[in-house]
């Protein structure tokens, strides 16, 4: 009998597709002889902000259930980047739901000694901290430094979107918000 499986796939910016993750692991499932049970995808959500605890909540709910044993990650920093207690903390709450975390890019998630994945699950997500606060300290500086040579910064007026805008979430809800503003 095989396995069941859960796959995450998390994106941060629209300009990324989840679709690359999911291809690889659909395939690395099927390789694996898993059944897929369950999908959760997160397109543009940030797993630094926290928006994408709703998806994470329902897994843990999911898994709780006993839908599926494995929940299969492209890496863990797609689980989240908010350091190494939030993500031991998560690891630790699959495992008690009788759910282990595999990584397709981190195959020692998948080592049988749980005080090894303790130990390398806690540098990997220290590093991927880190690199999530570095990122936001490039960007930070290059606006910094446009504002300081009188360059604009931001979306400048009369600015057109390249591609069309995803009309969810956030922006769903303002879009609405906006539409019932108007009608009053």
């Amino acid at each position: 009998m095989s396995s069941r499986c859960a796959l995450w796939a998390r994106v941060s910016t629209d300009e990324q597709e989840s679709g690359n993750q999911l291809t690889v692991l659909h395939a690395e499932a099927a390789r694996r002889g898993l059944d897929v049970t369950a999908v959760y995808v997160l397109d543009g959500l940030s797993a630094w902000t926290g928006a994408h605890r709703g998806q994470l909540s329902q897994a843990l709910d999911d898994a709780r259930a006993g839908e599926f044993e494995v929940l299969l990650v492209w890496a863990l920093d797609r689980l989240s980047r908010e350091g190494v207690e939030a993500t031991l903390g998560l690891l630790r709450r699959f495992r008690d739901r009788g759910v282990a975390v595999w990584s397709l890019t981190e195959p020692w998630t998948e080592t049988s000694d749980p005080h090894m994945a303790e130990l390398l699950s806690s540098l990997f997500a220290w590093m991927a901290q880190m690199e999530s606060e570095r990122r936001s300290e490039r960007v930070r500086a290059g606006l910094a430094r446009r504002k300081a040579q009188g360059q604009p910064v931001g979306r400048q007026p009369g600015a057109a979107d390249k591609a069309p805008r995803r009309r969810s979430g956030y922006m769903a809800r303002w879009e609405r918000e906006r539409a019932g503003q108007k009608a009053s």
